[in-house]
C-alpha cells in the first residue's frame, strides 16, 4: 500500500445551526487504494463527501489535495486539479446517445467546449476511446441507445464511464451500488478495482459486503465522529462497531 496522502482532512467540523453533523475529523486517503466511508443513516458520511468535495464549506479544519490546502478552492478548481466526484460531470444528457454521452466527456478532457455542432468526422476520433470506455463498464453494446432508454444500473456504469473519461487522479463515488442488481455490482466492482490499480478512489457505500470486497481501507462514521479506521477485518470485529453500525451483526445499516 502506498505510503503517499492524497486526501487529507484535519479537524474537519460542519455545524448546521447548531447541530454538528461532523465533528473534528481527520481522514487520511492513500494514494491508488480504495477508501470506503460507512457508518449509519445520519453518521456524517455525505457531509463529510460533501465538504472535500466543496459543495460545503467548512465550519472548521482544512482540507489537503496533494499537500495543497483546498478549503477555500471551488468545485470546479478541484475537479481541474484531478479529483471527480461522479456526478459533478455524470449528470447524463438524457437525449444523447450512451456514446455520445461519453464522447461529450472526453471533450470536455481535452478542454474544448460542448461542440455538438462540431463535424461528425472530428468527433469520431473520440469513438475509440470512447467505445474502450464502455466496453470498461460493459455497456459497449448499447452503445447507441439513449441515456434515458438505459435501466438505472446501466445509468450509474455509464455515469462512471463519463466520469472515467475526464482521467482523474481520485474518483469520488457516491453509493456507486446503490439501486443496482447483483449482475451490476459485481461488473461496478470489478471496475472500481481495475481503476483503482492506478488511481485513488474514496467511496460511500451502503452495501457492506462491497465495502469487505474492495476496501484497502475503512472509516466507519457514527454521529459525525470517527468510529473506527482499518481494514474491514479489523473494524468488522471492533465491538463499538458492531453495536453502532451493525446491530445485531448482520451489517444492514
Amino acid at each position: 500500500m502506498s505510503n503517499t496522502i492524497v486526501v487529507e482532512t484535519v479537524g474537519l467540523t460542519k455545524r448546521f445551526q447548531g447541530f454538528v453533523a461532523l465533528h473534528a475529523v481527520n481522514l487520511k486517503v492513500r494514494a491508488r487504494t480504495i477508501h470506503a466511508m460507512i457508518g449509519p443513516n445520519g453518521a456524517g458520511k455525505t457531509t463529510c463527501f460533501n465538504l472535500i468535495t466543496k459543495f460545503l464549506a467548512p465550519s472548521e479544519g482544512s482540507i489537503l489535495f496533494k499537500g495543497r490546502d483546498i478549503t477555500r478552492e471551488k468545485p470546479a478548481d478541484i475537479a481541474r486539479m484531478g479529483m471527480i466526484r461522479s456526478f459533478q460531470i455524470s449528470a447524463v444528457f438524457p437525449h444523447l446517445t450512451v456514446l455520445e454521452n461519453v464522447r461529450v466527456a472526453l471533450q470536455r478532457a481535452r478542454g474544448d467546449s460542448f461542440h455538438f455542432w462540431k463535424s461528425e468526422r472530428a468527433l469520431d476520433a473520440l469513438n475509440d476511446r470512447a467505445m474502450a470506455l464502455l466496453e470498461d463498464v460493459g455497456l459497449a453494446d448499447l452503445a447507441g441507445l439513449y441515456a434515458t432508454e438505459l435501466p438505472y444500473g446501466r445509468k450509474r456504469a455509464l455515469e462512471i464511464a463519463t466520469t472515467l473519461a475526464l482521467d482523474p487522479e481520485m474518483l469520488l463515488l457516491d453509493e456507486p451500488m446503490s439501486g443496482m442488481g447483483r449482475e451490476d455490482i459485481a461488473r461496478i466492482s470489478d471496475l472500481i478495482r481495475r481503476v483503482a490499480v492506478d488511481r485513488t478512489v474514496l467511496m460511500v457505500e451502503h452495501n457492506l459486503s462491497v465495502v469487505a470486497d474492495l476496501s484497502d481501507t475503512i472509516t466507519v462514521l457514527a454521529r459525525g465522529e470517527v468510529l473506527a479506521e482499518g481494514p474491514y477485518a479489523e473494524v468488522s470485529r471492533n465491538p463499538a462497531v458492531i453495536e453502532a453500525y451493525m446491530g445485531t451483526g448482520t451489517g444492514h445499516g
